[in-house]
């Protein structure tokens, strides 16, 4: 499976065609996948109990569905160099959200972004290299944003990845 048909398929809000349902074995490979996303298609197979090429048909299809959107590895920020994390909250003007997101995802450091319901309209996750690199995206890049009326930054202190685990399994299907 090419990289670019995986980081493309299903555009920014996923194929136009709704999803085909799912089934156990298609919910085991997504958990096989989200724990290890370099399992190969033998592996996944031997896991599940079918051939190679279900297996293979079958993350094409959640790949092509925009069921699966990518592979990518979890990252320790601070251990790369990005010791600063923030969870920025922002009021936008109203309508603004696609110009605002398209701004935001050029910032350096934003690992996700999210139009949210509530106090606030968009909910940033960056990572810096330190405080006084987070304190210039906020007060230099991101309040420069037209269409951004008013940011708060939450400072992140620790973070723990609630990725994939055995017990959670089920909870996923």
């Amino acid at each position: 499976m090419p990289a670019e048909r995986m980081a493309d398929s299903g555009g920014e809000y996923g194929p136009t065609a709704p999803a085909r349902p799912l089934d156990s074995v298609d919910r085991d490979i997504l958990h096989i996948l989200r724990t290890d996303g370099r399992a190969s298609i033998r592996a996944v197979a031997e896991r599940v109990h079918v051939s190679r090429t279900n297996a293979y048909a079958r993350i094409n299809r959640l790949v092509e569905d925009g069921v699966i959107r990518g592979f990518s590895a979890r990252v320790n920020h601070e251990r790369a160099g990005q010791g600063a994390s923030a969870y920025i909250t922002l009021k936008i003007v109203q309508n603004s959200w696609r110009t605002v997101r398209e701004q935001l995802q050029a910032l350096p450091g934003a690992t996700h972004i999210a139009l949210v319901s509530g106090d606030f309209d968009v909910l940033l996750l960056v990572h810096t290299p330190d405080n006084r690199a987070l304190r210039e995206l906020v007060l230099t890049r991101i309040q420069a944003i037209p269409e951004v009326l008013s940011t708060r930054t939450l400072l992140v202190f620790e973070e723990t990845d609630l990725g994939p685990r055995p017990e959670r399994a089920t909870e996923l299907g």
